[in-house]
């Protein structure tokens, strides 16, 4: 009985598969009901059609990316001006200059004796001026060592804060990339939030640390919290989350150590992105001025950019020269680096 119950269900199977396989008439597809004639009418009609399309699309294309161009180079105009205008008038004499913008300084409230007022001619902004002085530049340089001075202050605290913040960053991103335990979450969001949180709220807890460390109105008041801080930490890990794991699976296999896996194969993998932070860097403690007027009571110690804000209107041509002076050093490096920039913000993930 078992046996005719499976030679009939084998016969029903068959049966089965033969029904499934049976080819069906397919019915003529919509090319195939035209006639030569009508197939070419349509064939011609999506070629202009085509056409049209591809036409439309470039002229899009085109005036995006020339009004893209327009808003870019008004935007650079409008960032360039500022410039232009103090490179240029730090060659003019303190009287032309005070006669181009006597009005203006006039109508600030740190110069008039009730506060702020409207002013009362339209001042003459002259790009070009009427007569070429460096009198300025030799005062400044030369007659006065306060600018000097500053500028070695500048360099005395940007340098070590740079160098020790990328170092620390290099150190902790590189751990926190190859540690992959739950609790490496909790310090990377902690380092997150203190990122987050405005310079000026930590700048009191600063002050009072460094009071207690005997170190205010020193040098390291200010490199220490600086070489600490976390938005390095924070970029370079993200960029070197992205180095492929496959890398550092092979150098152990051929013996390699942590160490030079960290020297050899993640430090050049982050060339572009340390770069990158190594300018951002120090455009930012090279322009710091809050830090080192709460910080340091002594103003032989205090930096270029604090030096800037004091120079009275008296001065304004020796002020103009200052400031020219004051942004080679950032533009300098900017311009050098502008292609590690470039790629290393862009490769990091950083909107």
């Amino acid at each position: 009985m078992d046996n005719e119950l499976k030679k009939q269900r084998r016969l029903a199977a068959t049966k089965a598969r033969r029904n499934i396989y049976i080819e069906t008439t397919h019915p003529d597809s919509f090319f195939e009901s035209m006639s030569e004639a009508e197939r070419e009418a349509f064939f011609k009609k999506e070629r202009k059609r085509s056409k049209k399309a591809i036409r439309r699309r470039k002229v899009n294309h085109s005036i995006l990316v020339t009004l893209g161009l327009i808003i870019a180079g008004i935007a650079a105009v409008l960032a360039l001006i500022p410039i232009f205008y103090t490179f240029l008038n730090s060659f003019m004499s303190s009287a032309e200059i005070q006669d181009n913008y006597g009005v203006v300084f006039q109508s600030l409230s740190g110069h008039a004796k009730n506060g702020a007022k409207y002013m009362t001619k339209t001042p003459v902004l002259r790009m070009v001026p009427q007569r070429v002085t460096i009198e300025q530049y030799k005062s400044l340089l030369f007659m006065s060592p306060t600018y000097l001075l500053k500028f070695w202050n500048s360099i005395i605290l940007v340098v070590p804060i740079v160098a020790g913040q990328m170092i620390l960053a290099c150190l902790a991103s590189y751990s926190f990339a190859r540690y992959r335990k739950k609790r490496r979450e909790v310090l990377f969001f902690a380092y997150i939030i203190l990122m987050l949180m405005p310079f000026q709220v930590t700048l009191v807890p600063n002050y009072m640390i460094a009071d207690k460390l005997h170190i205010l109105n020193t040098f390291w008041a200010i490199i220490l919290p600086g070489v600490f801080s976390t938005f390095a930490i924070f970029l370079l890990t993200k960029y070197m989350r992205q180095i492929p794991s496959a890398y550092i699976e092979a150098a152990k296999l051929d013996g390699a150590s942590e160490w030079q896996i960290f020297t050899r194969i993640a430090i050049p993998a982050c060339k572009s992105a340390i770069f990158a932070l190594t300018i951002l860097l120090f455009i930012d403690y090279w322009n710091m001025v809050e830090q080192p007027i709460v910080l340091l009571k002594d103003a032989d110690k205090q930096p270029l950019s604090v030096f800037l804000s004091q120079i009275n209107e008296k001065e304004i041509g020796i002020a103009f020269a200052a400031s020219a002076l004051y942004m080679i050093p950032p533009l300098l490096i900017f311009l050098r680096g502008e292609e590690y920039l470039v790629e290393g913000i862009s490769r990091s993930g950083v909107k």
